[in-house]
């Protein structure tokens, strides 16, 4: 009987043997199969991280798509200082407009022109998203822009003007590039999650031609974001900082220009934003808020202010 016993199982030992055998492989395969059909997670650009390519007085990264027109006005009021008097500076003869267009002319790149009322100066800019923001590959979005302003104001204003490097009482010899100004900028930014958007950037400002007490360049720092809170608004905020670096520095101790910080509320649709905000400079330009920005931070110096943007496809 145990011979018999013996005999069986060893008979039946090899079968139990294979079919394990055939299990493992059907496991492996399954397994295999499984990790095939993994979907792989696609690297798209970050969408709607901006609805605006304005962001109160900064711009962001957002480029729209090529062959897109861009209009804005850029409004802001005189200061709330003198209360209801003018109505909190929206009667006030100190309010600043400037209108712009802006056209994308190839893949991340755009160009534009504007005109504000202040000096009636002209500006024409430039702005190249170098990398964007992506899901996997890139966390951050990287831009470079800049402008040229033209000072619009007559001759006969610049031959009264004082050149800070000219002896006190003599004037300067006027030229056309006398109204020159230049703006540049290399912005930072991530969408930190659905909400939650930020910017950072350093920027260089300098003018060809300024007053006897000013300096001809500064470096500034620039802050910026966006918190979504429904569907189709936002709240926005931003603060530009000069920093008044010694070693560009012409040595002017006067009329140093002050820091800027601005908040608000964002309301966009597919074409249009419109942004409605509070803030301590009258400049639209950067380079004019960079440097003369004479406003502190104190509640009589804030003003009120708006941005709409309208854009069109080609």
């Amino acid at each position: 009987m145990k011979i018999l016993l013996t005999v069986l199982f060893l008979t039946l030992l090899p079968s139990v043997f294979l079919l394990a055998q055939e299990q493992k492989k059907d496991s492996t395969a399954v397994a295999d199969t499984t990790a095939k059909e993994e979907p792989e997670v696609p690297d798209k650009p970050v969408k709607f991280s901006w609805e605006s390519q304005y962001l109160i007085n900064q711009q962001t990264s957002k480029i729209s798509p090529v062959k897109t027109l861009e209009f804005v006005i850029q409004h802001r009021f005189g200061s709330v200082e003198k209360g209801k008097t003018d109505l909190w500076g929206v009667y006030s003869p100190g309010a600043n407009v400037r209108l712009g267009l802006d056209y994308v002319i190839y893949k991340r790149v755009q160009i534009g022109v504007g005109i504000t009322k202040a000096n009636m100066t002209g500006d024409f800019n430039a702005k190249w998203n170098i990398f964007e923001q992506k899901t996997e590959s890139m966390p951050i979005s990287v831009t470079l822009l800049g402008n040229m302003a033209i000072d619009g104001r007559e001759k006969s204003v610049w031959d009264t003007l004082y050149y800070n490097y000219s002896d006190v009482g003599k004037f300067f010899g006027y030229k056309f590039s006398n109204r020159f100004s230049y703006f540049s900028e290399i912005l930072i930014g991530s969408k930190l999650t659905e909400a939650l958007t930020l910017q950072g950037g350093v920027s260089f400002s300098h003018y060809n031609t300024v007053a006897a007490n000013m300096d001809h360049d500064i470096i500034g720092v620039h802050i910026g974001g966006r918190y979504k809170v429904s569907p189709q608004g936002a709240i926005v905020f931003n603060g530009d900082f000069p920093l008044h670096v010694k070693d560009i520095s012409e040595g002017q101790k006067t009329n140093k220009s002050k820091s800027n910080i601005a908040f608000g509320y964002e309301i966009s649709t597919g074409s249009h934003a419109f942004q409605i905000y509070a803030g301590t400079s009258n400049s639209l330009l950067p380079q004019d808020m960079m440097l003369n920005n004479s406003n502190k931070i104190q509640y009589k110096s804030f003003s009120l202010g708006f941005v709409i943007t309208r854009l069109w496809s080609f």
